[in-house]
């Protein structure tokens, strides 16, 4: 491993590393189960090449930015927000792209966690007689590849849960009744969160009390695939999800309501059967699937049960300023097992905006492995 510590930052590299992180994030939401990745040629101080990696199976961000520099890459110094890698996968090693290219000097953001990668490709670099400076503004291009990192240290998805509620702590009135909590602004913003996530998780509840769309309704021009949790799949024949405007999965225990599957099936929806049906069980199928992130859109209860076994790493919670009362309307979170105010689980990192009247509070949850 490389101990990026000891590297020194420099205040004339830290903009192209934003720049950068700029230019990967163009792809956000399509290229699981691969990193964001933004890279640039820099020659006399004046960016010669960009590049980004667009989806999985595409060329790396160094090809790109390495293609338009053409020439004059030859004794240029490349910035890349992620370590080039050194293996042959769906695409060449980036590393011998740089090598051919004649750079003279990379600037690396942050060292690959993935084990095929890590530290290798800088080395390889410095073998070939290139300088390599690793770990400019490292926190920064940490954040942009969280839900990868998560992935190659956990063998999961990256877990997102958001949930709207009123300034009494209520998702909806007591007779079930949700649209809207917030307003139009909030409502945008999470239409283009789905789009940045691979796919979108709801219950058998959710989906016959609201009857969800679950798309980013033309916000931005791809949808997750949309996910039901239901073990009974006790679910209505008319639903939007079965609607063909995105990829539906339903999940569910073996052998429910053969008959519902059938015709599911023949909707073109996808049905798969787990002998028990569990948040983890539901992440780790969705890690085979090659997501990076995971949104749960999901009630209180399913939401209670993706926290309780630590399958939520960060919370988006949209305060509405309405309040409606009720001792049986339902809250975002259902019943976590906690008796003390000192077992509450705590988010670090925050951060605050508002959207028209509502606010968005989200963070990190510090999260025990199950409670």
């Amino acid at each position: 491993m490389i101990d990026s510590s000891t590297e020194s930052h420099s205040e004339v590299d830290s903009p192209y590393i934003h720049r950068c992180i700029e230019l990967a994030r163009q792809a956000l939401g399509r290229t699981a189960p691969n990193p964001l990745v933004g890279a640039i040629v820099v020659a006399d101080n004046q960016i010669v090449g960009e590049g980004f990696h667009p989806r999985a199976g595409a060329s790396h961000a160094e090809v790109f930015a390495l293609q338009e520099a053409g020439d004059r890459a030859w004794g240029a110094t490349v910035y890349v927000n992620l370590e080039p890698c050194n293996h042959y996968g769906r695409t060449p090693p980036c590393t011998e792209a740089l090598i051919a290219a004649g750079v003279k000097r990379v600037v690396v953001g942050m060292v690959d966690p993935d084990p095929r990668v890590s530290g290798g490709g800088i080395q390889r670099l410095r073998e070939a007689g290139i300088e390599v400076k690793v770990g400019v503004e490292e926190k920064a291009c940490q954040q942009l590849n969280e839900a990868f990192i998560h992935r190659i240290r956990h063998q999961l998805p990256w877990g997102i849960f958001k949930y709207a509620m009123t300034l009494d702590g209520k998702i909806a009135t007591t007779t079930g009744h949700s649209q809207w909590v917030t307003g139009e602004a909030s409502r945008r913003w999470v239409h283009q969160l789905r789009g940045t996530c691979d796919a979108v998780i709801v219950g058998g509840n959710t989906v016959r009390k609201d009857n969800p769309q679950l798309t980013t309704h033309g916000v931005v021009d791809r949808n997750p695939v949309r996910m039901v949790m239901s073990r009974s799949l006790n679910l209505p024949r008319s639903a939007q999800l079965w609607e063909w405007v995105a990829p539906t999965v339903v999940l569910t225990e073996q052998g429910a309501n053969p008959q519902l599957q059938t015709e599911l099936g023949n909707w073109g929806v996808e049905v798969v059967e787990f002998p028990q049906l569990t948040p983890r069980a539901v992440m780790e199928y969705g890690y085979q699937r090659g997501f990076l992130s995971v949104l749960w859109e999901c009630g209180g209860q399913l939401g209670a049960q993706a926290i309780a076994s630590g399958m939520v790493q960060k919370v988006y919670a949209f305060i509405a300023p309405k309040i409606i009362g009720g001792d049986r309307a339902p809250s975002p979170v259902g019943d976590l097992r906690l008796t003390q105010m000192t077992e509450a689980l705590s988010l670090t990192g925050i951060q605050y905006q508002s959207l028209g009247s509502d606010i968005l509070i989200e963070g990190y949850l510090v999260n025990r492995d199950s409670l």
